[in-house]
């Protein structure tokens, strides 16, 4: 049950953004064995005023192009898979939008199954 939060510079167009859902919905699906119609998804834009970024921090050669990619997911999957899906969610996003790898920064949350509520007030998981 993922839920994910995407963040970019504003002015993309809504095809570049939908590519991006898509893109990340094949990669947990395919890694992470999230359902098709298990889709939660956020993207917030920002102006560049709003939207800061070191441009060369650890070696990686970041563009304005670069979008933080926030992953909440149950503490279910081995460091095998965090890597495998973080490994196609790079390859995926090239692909569709068009990104370039060095602008695909992606942050997961671990949480225990009990901490959901998908509606209704009711902890499902738990």
């Amino acid at each position: 049950m993922p839920l994910t939060h995407i963040s970019l510079r504003a002015g993309k167009p809504e095809a570049y953004r939908r590519a991006i859902f898509d893109s990340l919905a094949r990669a947990m699906q395919e890694t992470f064995n999230v359902p098709r119609d298990n889709q939660f998804m956020t993207i917030t834009e920002h102006s560049a005023q709003n939207f800061r970024f070191d441009p060369s921090y650890m070696g990686i050669s970041r563009t304005d192009d670069l979008v933080f990619i926030q992953i909440a997911a149950n503490d279910t999957r081995t460091v095998d898979q965090k890597k495998e899906m973080f490994r196609r969610i790079a390859l995926y996003l090239s692909e569709s939008p068009g990104l370039r790898p060095e602008d695909v920064f992606v942050n997961l949350i671990e949480m225990k199954k009990e901490n959901w509520s998908l509606g209704n007030g009711v902890a499902q998981y738990a």
